[in-house]
């Protein structure tokens, strides 16, 4: 086994696979409703229930956007395998509902992707016919007239795959060392461009196997601290009170592998994180085996 900042990094991987995603840059009025807007439509990470993700990749100043407003990056994201009229149907839904409706809000396309969407069907004709097409700062927008003015969406948004479900595991002394190192980690996985971290810090990571299948995935119980004492497959170790796990998308599985060891690096600096880990299933959900001791 390897050490980093003199934490013990497990000989194991993390288990990832491919999906789809969409990368809009969304602009407001104020920073209030930029984080309202941007928050809101990537809320509630889901791909476990056949519907889909989100992740804030970073803000932007007003000299980063395209229309000289504060802005952000978002990624929405499906499994592959659901294809594009599934990326189209939950990509739309989370607009619709999440910025949308958020005053003085765009969204525009931020993918060179030659595979494009075509928003009008599902959401611009929210402007239940009276929306219109116009060129604005050099991009094919729709104007759908609201009771707030306006909301604007560039027509063509570009998607791609990517790779889902990187992860990192950290064995802890504490929730509070756990929230304390998992807050940086997050904060430097924004420096990585074409990163997301769809449930920020996860308290909760689960397992294939289930007593209960009609709710998705439950607890992954060997590795609950408060089952330690109860169950005899327990795999806590003795001072560990908490596993939380930090699952990161990516454009390409380069930019997980780097959002994964930044990971690695920022939390080992903290005192009572006791070990480093990764989740898999068995090589039974993706394709894409991450070896940690290949990117430390």
């Amino acid at each position: 086994m390897k050490k980093i900042n003199d934490v013990l990094v497990e000989d194991t991987y993390c288990e990832a696979f491919d999906g789809l995603y969409t990368r809009l840059m969304v602009t407001a009025i104020d920073e209030k409703r930029l984080h309202q807007a941007s928050q809101d439509s990537t809320a509630l990470p889901c791909t476990v229930f056949n519907e889909s993700e989100g992740g804030i990749e970073k803000y932007l100043n007003n000299k980063e956007t395209v229309d000289g407003r504060e802005g952000s990056i978002i990624q929405i994201w499906v499994n592959k395998t659901a294809g594009k009229p599934k990326l189209e149907h939950e990509m739309a839904k989370r607009v619709r509902q999440g910025i949308l409706v958020v005053p003085g809000t765009r969204v525009y396309n931020h993918s060179n992707s030659e595979q494009k969407i075509d928003t009008m069907e599902k959401i611009g004709h929210c402007g239940d016919g009276y929306e219109w097409i116009e060129e604005r700062n050099g991009r094919e927008m729709i104007n759908i007239p609201i009771m707030m003015g306006d909301f604007q969406i560039e027509k063509k948004i570009g998607y791609d795959t990517g790779v889902m479900g990187g992860n990192i595991w950290y064995y802890c002394d504490s929730t509070e060392t756990a929230i304390k190192a998992g807050d940086a980690a997050i904060k430097a996985i924004k420096e990585i461009e074409g990163a997301v971290t769809p449930f920020k810090i996860c308290s909760a990571g689960s397992k294939v196997e289930t007593n209960y299948p009609e709710i998705g995935p439950t607890t992954n119980h060997p590795y609950c601290p408060t089952l330690k004492d109860k169950i005899k497959q327990s795999k806590v170790p003795n001072k560990t009170k908490s596993i939380p796990e930090i699952v990161i998308n990516g454009i390409n599985q380069k930019t997980v592998k780097k959002a994964m060891k930044k990971t690695i690096e920022t939390v080992t600096q903290y005192d009572g994180v006791q070990r480093i880990s990764a989740g898999n299933f068995g090589g039974e959900l993706g394709k894409h085996k991450i070896y940690l001791h290949d990117i430390i």
